[in-house]
C-alpha cells in the first residue's frame, strides 16, 4: 500500500504504508522510527547487526504484533533472502555511519565502505523488487580532510585521508540512490540527517551534547573545545523522526535536510546541561583537535516548503527531556509523548 491521502504524523491516524523495512533498526534513531511505525498501525521488519545499534533499544517492541527483529549484516549478498517482504517502505540507516566525533569514528574503513555500497545496492534491489519507497539517512556532506562544505586539499585530499572512509561512503550511497532512481525510475531518495538527540541516544560517541551528559551525570569535568562559540543545530528526536517520515512520504529525488534550526553554542549547551543535571561539575575549556571539521547547518527550506516539516521542540526543552529519561524517566527507545503540531504523510 503506497500513501494515498494526508496523514499526520502524531495524531494516532493509520500510517499509509502496510510494511517497512527499516536497516539500522536497533540504533537509537532506527528504534524511535521502528516505535512510531508500529504505532502507527505499520508492521516493520528492524534489520540490524548489532555493530553499533543495541538489542536493548528495541527490547520494548517485543511480541507486539507486526514486529520482526532480524540480526543480519546488510552488506551480506545473501541478507535479501531474509527480507521477504513484501515492502511498502524502506528505510535506509544501515549506510555509512559517521560519528559526530572524527576522533570516535569506526575503526573499520572497509566495513564502512560496504555499508555505503554493498549494503545500499542490496537494500536498493529489495525496495526495487516490492516497487517500495526507498529512502536513505545520509549524513551531512563532509570533505575527508577539510571543513563540511569545502573543498578536499592537503596531503590528504585523495583516497587515504583521516576521514575518507566515512566521507567517501556516504558520496557513494547517495550516488547509488541517484543512478538508481535515474535508471530505473525508482521511487529513491536521501535523506541528510544532522545532529539527533533524546532518549535512548548513546553518550559514549563523544559528540554534542552526549559527551555534556554523559560528563555532568558521572560528575566529571564538562570540557567544551575552543573557546565554546562553535555553534550546533540540534534537532530532537521526534521531530527528527517527523521529517524522515514526511520526507519517505513524498517522491523527491533530492537530497533533503533534516536538522534543528536554532544553533546554541557549545558552552551555551554545556552551561544548561550542568544546571539541567545539578551538576557539580566544573566548565572545563580545552584545546580544539586541529583536524576537527566545523560542524555544518542544515538548510531545511526545501524540508519546510516542500514537506511542511517544522520541528517543534526547543534545544533547552529538548535537553530537559532527554536528561529526565536517562534518569529513568521513560524506557530507552521510546519517543517522549508529546502533543500533535504541523506535517502530513502525503500522497
Amino acid at each position: 500500500m503506497m500513501p494515498t491521502a494526508a496523514f499526520s504524523t502524531r495524531d494516532g491516524h493509520r500510517a499509509p504504508w502496510g510494511r517497512a523495512l527499516v536497516t539500522g533498526g536497533a540504533g537509537f534513531l532506527g528504534s524511535h522510527l521502528c516505535t512510531r511505525l508500529l504505532d502507527s498501525g505499520v508492521e516493520v521488519d528492524c534489520l540490524d547487526n548489532l555493530s553499533t545499534g543495541r538489542a536493548e533499544k528495541v527490547a520494548h517492541l517485543a511480541g507486539r504484533p507486526g514486529f520482526r527483529f532480524l540480526e543480519q549484516d546488510i552488506s551480506d549478498p545473501d541478507c535479501a533472502a531474509a527480507l521477504t517482504g513484501p515492502y511498502d517502505l524502506v528505510l535506509h540507516l544501515a549506510g555509512p555511519p559517521c560519528p559526530a566525533d572524527p576522533a570516535a569514528r569506526p575503526d573499520r574503513p572497509v566495513e564502512i565502505r560496504g555499508a555505503g555500497s554493498r549494503g545500499t545496492r542490496n537494500v536498493l534491489a529489495v525496495a526495487g523488487r516490492d516497487g517500495a519507497r526507498f529512502l536513505l539517512a545520509s549524513s551531512p556532506p563532509v570533505s575527508p580532510d577539510g571543513p563540511p562544505t569545502g573543498p578536499r586539499r592537503g596531503p590528504d585530499a585523495g583516497p587515504v585521508g583521516p576521514h575518507t572512509a566515512c566521507a567517501e561512503a556516504v558520496r557513494s550511497a547517495e550516488a547509488l540512490v541517484a543512478a538508481h532512481a535515474a535508471a530505473h525510475g525508482s521511487n529513491a531518495g536521501v535523506v541528510r540527517l544532522f545532529t539527533g538527540y533524546g532518549p535512548g541516544m548513546r553518550t559514549d560517541d563523544g559528540g554534542i551534547p552526549a559527551a555534556f551528559i554523559e560528563q555532568a551525570l558521572s560528575g566529571q569535568p564538562v570540557t567544551v573545545a575552543g573557546d565554546g562559540s562553535r555553534a550546533h543545530p540540534l534537532c530532537y528526536v521526534d521531530d527528527m523522526v517527523d521529517g524522515v517520515l514526511l520526507v519517505a512520504a513524498g517522491r523527491s529525488v533530492r537530497p533533503v535536510d533534516i536538522g534543528g534550526d536554532e544553533e546554541p553554542t557549545a558552552v551555551e549547551i554545556a552551561r544548561h546541561v550542568i544546571d539541567l543535571t545539578g551538576s557539580s561539575s566544573p566548565l572545563t575549556f580545552v584545546d580544539r583537535p586541529g583536524d576537527r571539521p566545523e560542524p555544518p547547518a542544515p538548510v531545511t527550506g526545501f524540508a519546510r516548503e516542500i514537506f511542511g516539516w517544522l520541528p517543534s521542540v526547543t534545544w533547552r526543552d529538548g535537553l530537559e527531556r532527554t536528561i529526565a529519561s536517562l534518569r529513568g524517566g521513560s524506557s530507552p527507545g521510546r519517543p517522549v509523548p508529546m502533543t500533535a503540531h504541523g506535517g502530513a504523510w502525503w500522497a
